[in-house]
């Protein structure tokens, strides 16, 4: 296939492009009905050599997909990568409308792994619209969510970690002790007496030690366009249903490009990381209480793998201000912002001043 060429998957029957069908994970035919399996891989989605890919040159990279485009939004920054007839419309992150000139995808590292959508455009805009439902007091304009294209779907950047990790550590060991202590106070009848109580101390014991630890699978998410903690919210991702990857998965989504690159995710999953190292380490200590005065982690055996994730994503503004609602491609999961509407609160206060009065009028004239 010549580089300038556009990866298509053409029915059999009418010649239209097959685009990736969510419910039966089929390629098929949206005039027609013709679906066409997609070839499984005898692959497994297999760990990476960390330290191997941190050398690799561009040259060495590929695009997602033969004929792949790439559009960045002038808003937020963020690069979407699709294939014709695809289209760029507006950008999923921030809602703005791309007038940006799509051009040849940048190469990238190429994911190992995919999840494929399971969740349907129409079951998410259904989920979306009984989210929206139970949302008493956000403005009216957050109808625009309950569109059929109001979210798109998206494949997100992932990387996961492995990691065997040693720690060497200085610190304290605190133990606790009590001493009898006597004091005076008053009892019900006011008389002064005389009683005892245990008091806790600390003793504190240098301490030093190594501990070890191995860590899998540690996710990363690889994009800045949305909320890491709504992404950690939309977990689980039902990772063993990954494939290898395959660009058939992506006809008809659009995939962001990483923002993260692959060392700065294993900085972020060595953050991640850090509390279960601590935790080892004040096990380690032992005692009642304990004190990390210094710590150095060597990290191992690192590798990883790069991942495409299934989101529906969409953003909206109100009164200047971003939200963003965004739903998990494999469990309808909804995670979002909302605005309050300042009038339907003021109107709520008001009905609740006048069933107030009215119910005072009420009384008095009883």
């Amino acid at each position: 296939m010549a580089a300038n060429e556009v990866q298509h998957y053409p029915c059999s029957s009418c010649g239209a492009d097959l685009l990736f069908e969510p419910q039966d994970g089929f390629l098929t035919c949206p005039y027609c009905g013709h679906k066409q399996a997609i070839a499984e891989s005898a692959e497994s989605v297999e760990e990476q050599s960390f330290e191997r890919h941190l050398q690799i040159r561009p040259e060495q990279m590929a695009t997602l997909a033969v004929g792949a485009l790439e559009v960045q939004c002038q808003s937020c920054g963020a690069k979407s990568i699709f294939t014709p007839p695809e289209v760029a419309g507006r950008c999923d992150f921030c809602g703005v409308q791309i007038v940006a000139q799509p051009k040849s995808a940048d190469p990238i590292l190429t994911p190992g792994g995919v999840l494929p959508f399971a969740v349907t455009q129409q079951q998410a805009t259904s989920e979306l619209k009984h989210w929206l439902s139970t949302r008493w007091f956000a403005p009216n304009g957050l109808k625009y969510f309950a569109q059929p294209d109001a979210i798109q779907g998206v494949y997100l950047p992932f990387w996961t970690y492995d990691t065997d990790t040693t720690t060497d550590y200085e610190g304290h060991r605190g133990e606790y002790y009590y001493v009898t202590e006597t004091y005076r106070e008053r009892d019900a009848q006011g008389r002064e007496v005389q009683r005892t109580r245990q008091v806790r101390h600390t003793r504190w014991y240098p301490t030093s030690g190594t501990v070890t630890g191995s860590f899998d699978d540690v996710l990363i998410p690889a994009t800045l366009s949305l909320s890491p903690e709504r992404l950690t919210s939309l977990e689980p991702w039902d990772l063993e249903a990954l494939r290898s990857y395959d660009p058939a998965y992506l006809s008809g989504f659009k995939a962001q490009r990483y923002q993260v690159d692959l060392a700065g995710g294993f900085e972020r999953a060595k953050e991640a990381i850090a509390p279960a190292i601590a935790a080892s380490v004040r096990s380690d200590i032992g005692g009642d209480e304990q004190m990390i005065e210094s710590s150095s982690t060597n990290y191992s055996e690192v590798t990883f793998k790069h991942l495409l994730l299934p989101v529906y994503a969409g953003a909206y503004r109100y009164n200047g201000k971003l939200y963003q609602i965004m739903v998990n491609g494999r469990t309808g999961e909804i995670q979002g912002e909302r605005p309050y509407s300042f009038w339907k609160i003021a109107l709520l206060v008001l009905a609740v001043l006048v069933f107030i009065v009215i119910l005072l009028i009420a009384l008095q004239a009883r």
